[in-house]
């Protein structure tokens, strides 16, 4: 069977046989886990034009610049990472022996043991990224894998498939391309982990299918991830990297700042540097190629549509670049939604574009309330001096992770996780935690060749005294 899997039926039985080659060999040697990833970092040095090329087409506007520093740079620093710390990670970890085992030669250890088959689902906004990273955990835990791409870009999903088919033994990494119904069905798979990255509804019912098979999951959701710009700040700074990280990939990003939180004395100097970053970098709209445009027209759709109501219902509405709307095309100006209602679509959905919302406040401490009424998002942005006031924040909210003084970095933390929390997911990878969270950490426990618990009245018949003994024992 070719690792290029053409129908949903070929995947149950390409399961089966990696489960068996899984059993055959047992775990693969660090030099075949190095290949794997090897491999992979082979092939996007190898494909890395036509990927960018068919990136650029499934956006209808993505600077190939900006798709090789994205999704292929990316994907080599978590494949790179995993290659060159694997021997770090892999040895057995010793563990403290119980009273009195310890003194008479007991031995434990934690080994850590591939999961088996890992399907990992990606999205759209960094459909190779969303693929590749999660899978340099899988490769370096020992795994095989199985991709499916996001089919809202088909033409990056084929130029994958097609250079993975090439490159890989189907036993090892496979992929499957299609629709909804494809990914439906592939999340109702017996898989030992599967992997997800997408919305916060797509990710209930992809945990849905998968408790039908107890197959643990790791989900990468997004949410509304809030900024709190501090009275300590370097306003100027602040509304800099601000504008910087919202023009990302067109705001398209599951951690892109989607509410900023701003004292009210200091709305108008954050929006005039604000506003003066953002158009410095984008001064055009149309046929401006360093702009990424909104992926299809239906969420060009659902953007315009939330920043409308909020318009509507008495917001505010400044654009930047301050041009018309384009009569065409799905490039847009980053449309700033100053003070709208909270019932407003703005204010409960995630916005995934090019919009921002920015509500002025008076106490931290009411702002801090406000973001604990919502769900966990997947990022919490802090711009400030103050340090007090910075561990209160840290200490007073919970989200995946957190940038301070600058948005989006901590994402780039190869050495640590990445993940969510409640709404915004579960689980996470990169780095050694990627490799433990697609591995089976086994205890094992190696007796010493001496039994005391005889002699020592430990087992049955009970002597009288045996209860006696035993409450002596429990104490504070």
């Amino acid at each position: 069977m070719g690792a290029y899997l053409q129908s949903i039926e070929q995947l149950k039985p390409l399961l089966a046989e990696q489960r068996n080659a899984t059993n055959l060999h047992g775990d693969v040697s660090i030099e075949i886990r190095k290949q794997r990833i090897q491999a992979v970092i082979d092939l996007l040095v190898e494909e890395h034009e036509a990927l960018a090329r068919a990136m650029d087409a499934d956006f209808g506007g993505r600077h190939p610049g900006f798709s090789l520093m994205n999704d292929v740079l990316g994907s080599l620093t978590s494949l790179k990472h995993a290659r060159d710390n694997l021997a770090h990670w892999l040895p057995n970890q010793a563990r403290q022996v119980f009273a009195p085992y310890d003194q008479l030669g007991g031995e434990a250890w934690v080994q850590f043991h591939p999961k088996g088959s890992v399907g990992i689902i990606g999205t759209w906004n960094a459909p190779l990224f969303t693929l590749l990273s999660p899978l340099a955990g899988a490769f370096a835990a020992g795994n095989r894998a199985v991709l499916k791409p996001s089919e809202i870009t088909p033409r990056t999903a084929e130029v994958l498939a097609k250079a993975i088919d090439a490159r890989f033994d189907s036993l090892e990494l496979a992929v499957i391309c299609g629709g909804v119904e494809v990914g439906q069905a592939f999340a109702s798979q017996p898989f030992d982990h599967l992997v997800f990255t997408g919305s916060t509804a797509v990710g209930r019912d992809i945990m849905r299918r998968a408790a039908e098979n107890l197959v643990p999951v790791t989900l990468e959701l997004g949410g509304k991830s809030p900024v709190i710009i501090s009275r300590s700040a370097d306003i100027p700074e602040a509304a800099r990297r601000l504008a910087i990280a919202k023009g990302t990939n067109g705001g398209q990003i599951c951690i892109s700042p989607d509410i900023v939180y701003v004292p009210v004395e200091l709305r108008e100097p954050f929006l005039s540097a604000f506003c003066a970053t953002y158009s410095a970098l984008y001064p055009s709209v149309e046929g401006n190629a360093d702009l990424v445009s909104v992926i299809n027209p239906q969420h060009y759709s659902r953007v315009q549509s939330c920043i409308d109501q909020a318009e509507e219902q008495g917001a505010e509405v400044l654009r930047c670049p301050d041009v018309s709307m384009p009569a065409s095309g799905r490039r847009a100006p980053l449309s700033i939604v100053l003070n709208p209602p909270r019932l407003s679509r703005i204010m409960q959905e995630e916005i995934f574009g090019p919009a921002l919302v920015v509500l002025t406040y008076q106490e931290v401490a009411h702002v801090v309330s406000e973001i604990n009424l919502g769900q966990r998002p997947l990022a919490l942005y802090y711009f400030g001096t103050d340090a007090v006031e910075q561990d209160w924040v840290l200490a007073h909210t919970l989200s995946g992770g957190v940038t301070i003084n600058d948005a989006l970095m901590h994402a780039a933390m190869e050495d640590a996780p990445f993940g969510g929390v409640g709404a915004s997911g579960m689980g996470h990878y990169h780095g050694r935690e990627g490799f433990v969270e697609f591995s089976h950490a086994r205890t094992v426990f190696k007796a010493p060749a001496y039994d005391p618990r005889a002699e020592w009245g430990m087992l049955a018949p009970y002597h009288a005294e045996f209860s006696e003994a035993m409450k002596a024992q429990i104490c504070r």
